[in-house]
């Protein structure tokens, strides 16, 4: 089955790294696993909750889910999917744009460096960052490609 939505959902994504500033942040040093909880698992509201974010809802489709958060680790996306299939080509799309994603079970945190960091140490999961051309201060450009980002 093919998605049906998922270039809104993606220009949603790219608006708020547009402005969170997704190619700034970070301070260089590589981000090891030691203290990062288990992947967190369910719905958009509870990952929500999870994170203490009211989830302002951009897209509420069968495919996907998204809202815009806000807590006191910044401003991110936080998308949820109805397959891993669907998930994956959802960030294979929207890493073309950089920033900085935290990959969950059918769930991806999308924002700065920093946020996406911080988010981990409640949510756990898997820090991936997106392509080198739009993330020019990304890890890419440091040499510092630890901590399950991308490589390629």
């Amino acid at each position: 089955m093919r998605l049906t939505r998922p270039m809104p959902a993606l220009a949603g994504a790219v608006a708020v790294l547009a402005l969170t500033g997704c190619g700034s942040g970070g301070d260089g040093k590589g981000d090891g696993d030691q203290g990062v909880p288990a992947t967190a698992t369910g719905s958009l509201e509870h990952l929500a909750a999870e994170v203490r974010c009211e989830p302002n809802m951009q897209t509420d489709a069968d495919e996907i889910r998204q809202a815009v958060c806000d807590n006191s680790d910044g401003r991110f996306v936080l998308a949820t999917f109805a397959t891993d299939r669907g998930q994956r080509e959802w960030l294979n799309g929207a890493k073309d744009y950089g920033g900085y994603y935290l990959v969950g079970r059918k769930w991806v945190a999308v924002g700065q460096e920093s946020t996406v960091a911080q988010l981990r140490s409640t949510l756990g999961g898997t820090l991936e960052e997106g392509s080198e051309h739009m993330n020019p201060g990304g890890s890419h450009n440091r040499g510092d490609h630890g901590g399950g980002g991308h490589h390629g």
